[in-house]
C-alpha cells in the first residue's frame, strides 16, 4: 500500500487523502480499462516481476504454463508467478479460472496462517514480557550481589592493607630490637652467658625454696610426732600414777589424808579447753577423782567456736590449754572469764601433770565457792 500511495501521489501531483481501503478499491476500478493508473501499475508490476515474466516466456504451451503455475504455488514467489501467468499469451480462460481459484484458496490459507502467526506473536510478546520482568529481577539481584561482593572485596582489601601495615611494623620493630640486642651484646661481652647463668641461678633458687619448704614440712611433722610421743608418755605416766594411788573418798568425806593428796572440787563444773583427744579420758578421770564434773571443748579444731560460749556459761572453773587452741577460742575464753569473774588457769604445754597442777590451783576457789553457797 505504501508503494501504491507513492505512485498515485506522483501521478496525481499531490498527496491523496484516501484511506488504504478507498485507495485499493479506486486502483482496482481504474484497472477495468486503459487509464493512467492502469498503465502506471502495469509498468510497476512489469518492472517488479521481470524475472518471473522471463521465466514464463520459456513456456510455449498452456499445459506447460499450467504446470509452471502449479509448481510456483508450492514455492515462495507466488505473486510474480501470478502476474507472469495471467499476462502470458498462452493463458486461456480455463487456466485463468484455475489460477484465480488457486489464488483465492491461497489467500484463505495465508489469512489463516497470518492469524496463527498473530496469535503466536501475541503469546510470544506476553512470554517476552514475563521473561523481561524475570530478567529485570535477575539483573537487580545480580546488581545487588555485585554491590555486596564489591563491598566485601573492599573490606577485605582494607583488612589486607591493615595486616600488611602491621606486618611491616612488626618486621621493623623486630629488626630494631635485633639491632639493639646486637649493640648490647657488643657493649657487654658475654651477655648471653650472663643471661644463661641468671636463668640457672633462678632455677637453683626455686629448687632451694622447694627443698626448704619440704624441710620445714618434715620438721613440722617430726615436731608433731615428738609431741604425740611426749603426750603419750605423759598420759601413760599419769595412768600409772592413778593406778598406784588409792581411790579417793567422795566429796562429802572429811578424811584429812585424802584431802592432802587430791584437790577437792566440790562437784564444780570444770571446763577444759583444748587438749588431744587421746588424753581426754585421762583428764576426765583426774577431774572426777577430784570431785568435779568434767566439760571439754577442743578449742576450735573440730568443734565450732560458737559452741564454746555455751560451754563457758555452763562451767564454774576453766582450764585453757593455750598451746593447742585457736586464737579465736583463746580470746573468747579470756573475755568471758573476765566479764563473768570466773577463775581461769592458762596452761601453755598440754600434759597430764600440767592439768593436775591447774586443778590444784583451782581447788581453793572451789572451796570458797562451796563455802559461800553453804
Amino acid at each position: 500500500m505504501a508503494v501504491l500511495r507513492r505512485r498515485v501521489d506522483k501521478l496525481l501531483g499531490g498527496e491523496t487523502r484516501l484511506n488504504d481501503y478507498e485507495l485499493h478499491c479506486g486502483a482496482i476500478n481504474a484497472c477495468d480499462g486503459r487509464s493512467p493508473i492502469a498503465e502506471l501499475l502495469q509498468a510497476e508490476l512489469e518492472q517488479r516481476f521481470v524475472r518471473s515474466i522471463r521465466a514464463a516466456a520459456a513456456h510455449k504451451s498452456t499445459q506447460a504454463l499450467s504446470e509452471a503455475w502449479q509448481e510456483a504455488c508450492q514455492g515462495q514467489e507466488v505473486a510474480g508467478a501470478l502476474w507472469a501467468t495471467l499476462t502470458h499469451a498462452r493463458c486461456d480462460a480455463g487456466l485463468q479460472e484455475q489460477v484465480l481459484r488457486d489464488i483465492h484458496m491461497l489467500q484463505h490459507q495465508v489469512g489463516s496462517a497470518n492469524r496463527a502467526d498473530l496469535q503466536r506473536l501475541e503469546a510470544m510478546e506476553a512470554e517476552n514480557q514475563v521473561l523481561g520482568r524475570e530478567l529485570a529481577r535477575a539483573q537487580a539481584r545480580s546488581s545487588k550481589l555485585l554491590e555486596e561482593r564489591a563491598t566485601v572485596n573492599a573490606q577485605q582489601a582494607a583488612e589486607l592493607m591493615r595486616l600488611r601495615a602491621e606486618l611491616l611494623g612488626s618486621s621493623t620493630l623486630l629488626a630494631s630490637l635485633r639491632d639493639e640486642l646486637a649493640q648490647l651484646e657488643a657493649a657487654v661481652p658475654g651477655l648471653r652467658q650472663r643471661h644463661a647463668q641468671a636463668d640457672q641461678i633462678q632455677h637453683q633458687f626455686s629448687r632451694i625454696q622447694d627443698l626448704e619448704r619440704a624441710l620445714l614440712a618434715s620438721q613440722q611433722q617430726l615436731e608433731r610426732e615428738r609431741r604425740r610421743n611426749e603426750e603419750a608418755k605423759a598420759a601413760q605416766g599419769a595412768q600409772d600414777t592413778l593406778q598406784a594411788t588409792p581411790a579417793c573418798p567422795n566429796s562429802n568425806s572429811t578424811s584429812g589424808e585424802a584431802g592432802s593428796t587430791t584437790p577437792q572440787l566440790g562437784e564444780r563444773a570444770i571446763l577444759c579447753v583444748g587438749g588431744r583427744r587421746g588424753v581426754i579420758p585421762i583428764y576426765r578421770q583426774l577431774v572426777e577423782r577430784s570431785g568435779g564434773r568434767f566439760l571439754h571443748h577442743d578449742g576450735g579444731e573440730e568443734d565450732a567456736c560458737a559452741k564454746l560460749d555455751a560451754s563457758l556459761a555452763a562451767a564454774d572453773l576453766v582450764i585453757c590449754q593455750t598451746g593447742c587452741i585457736s586464737h579465736d577460742a583463746y580470746w573468747r575464753v579470756k573475755d568471758h572469764c573476765k566479764r563473768h569473774g570466773k577463775q581461769c588457769v592458762f596452761v601453755e604445754k598440754p600434759s597430764t601433770s600440767s592439768l593436775a597442777k591447774a586443778l590444784a590451783s583451782l581447788a581453793p576457789a572451789a572451796k570458797e565457792a562451796q563455802a559461800s553457797s553453804d
